[in-house]
């Protein structure tokens, strides 16, 4: 089923961490449709930034402001009165919770904490999705996806913090949102790639700035298989659910957004993908480097979403990778990100 985002023109939408790389995306896709978005979100986290390079704040409304300060927040969202709501923000790396736990938990955690309690407080909103991760699940290593009613307990703190945040969703949807005025939903994504990704610690963006030094691509988990899905897929999908659970309540739940089986891989076979598609003749060279705990196969059942929307992926991992590289080869040349962007969309759209 193909989900018409002209549903969203004119809809009063807020996003919490619209300056990341997901954000900024899903900002550049609502303004498309005619959606008056708010973001409310800390400086952009990476220089450079896919939400400065594209010029997002001229798409939305931006309120820079920390997702922790609840006075700061409410403020924003008061002045927004939105009737759609994406909880985006969070501290999103799993090396990075090992160096400070104490604030991804507060981030993820109390983040999640007070934008519903914003909501509590208040009669606009009618669909709130609270986006976590494939990560929230207990970890078996098993080689069949995780379903929505697996156990909720991520290892390490970035993957504890946000199986919090999806209890914590859990618990505010049943204490205060019984009543059904609002619905409230979670998403579970596995891992995205696409253009503008900047962040450390991630093997496509890893892999472009080694290929731009023309250096062979370092590999700390090259068979650690992980789904991997263009940004544009879980986007789509999270605007979908939304507006779906805007139209009909009984659609409130949570969620698995990931690519089909085919596109779960290994890492080290995504990097040779990436050369294929890069070219210049450099290589990877695996090199295991003995850091902290990180899960070594984990993919997702994503059957409930396509049962229930009659959902399919857009894009394949192959396609996903040639237009990472497109989008990052018209920036090195100095072409129009916004153009390539709205380009990408279109085509996406189109499939």
């Amino acid at each position: 089923m193909n989900f018409d985002l002209s549903f969203y023109k004119d809809k009063r939408v807020f996003i919490t961490g619209h300056t990341g790389f997901k954000g900024s995306w899903m900002c550049k896709l609502l303004s498309g449709f005619g959606a008056k978005v708010t973001g409310y979100a800390t400086e952009p986290p990476t220089r450079p930034s896919l939400f400065e390079i594209a010029n997002i704040e001229k798409d939305v409304h931006s309120v820079i402001g920390d997702i922790r300060n609840y006075t700061s927040l409410k403020e924003a969202f008061d002045s927004a009165e939105p009737e759609i709501l994406f909880h985006l923000a969070a501290q999103p790396i799993v090396r990075d919770s090992y160096k400070a736990p104490r604030y991804t938990y507060e981030t993820n955690v109390m983040g999640t904490v007070n934008i519903l309690e914003c909501i509590r407080n208040s009669s606009c909103v009618r669909s709130f999705l609270n986006i976590t991760t494939d990560k929230v699940y207990l970890n078996k290593e098993w080689s069949w996806g995780y379903r929505e009613n697996e156990e909720l307990n991520g290892y390490d703190p970035y993957s504890n913090s946000k199986s919090c945040s999806e209890l914590v969703t859990h618990s505010y949807r049943n204490s205060f949102f019984a009543d059904g005025k609002t619905a409230i939903s979670t998403a579970r994504a596995g891992n995205v790639i696409g253009g503008g990704d900047f962040a450390n610690d991630r093997i496509i963006p890893d892999c472009i700035r080694a290929a731009q030094n023309h250096e062979d691509i370092i590999v700390r988990n090259p068979y650690s298989t992980r789904p991997y899905q263009h940004v544009l897929e879980p986007i789509y999908a999270y605007l979908m659910i939304a507006a779906k659970q805007f139209e009909d309540t009984q659609y409130a739940d949570c969620y698995n957004v990931g690519p089909d089986d085919v596109d779960c891989f290994q890492t080290g076979a995504l990097v040779d993908l990436f050369l294929k598609y890069w070219g210049g003749g450099i290589k990877r060279i695996n090199c295991p480097d003995g850091g902290p705990h990180e899960a070594n196969f984990l993919k997702l059942d994503c059957s409930k979403l396509k049962n229930t929307f009659g959902w399919k992926p857009h894009w394949n991992l192959e396609k996903a990778i040639e237009k990472v590289v497109e989008w990052s080869k018209c920036r090195l040349d100095g072409g129009d990100i916004r153009a390539c962007m709205d380009n990408q969309i279109s085509e996406f759209l189109c499939v």
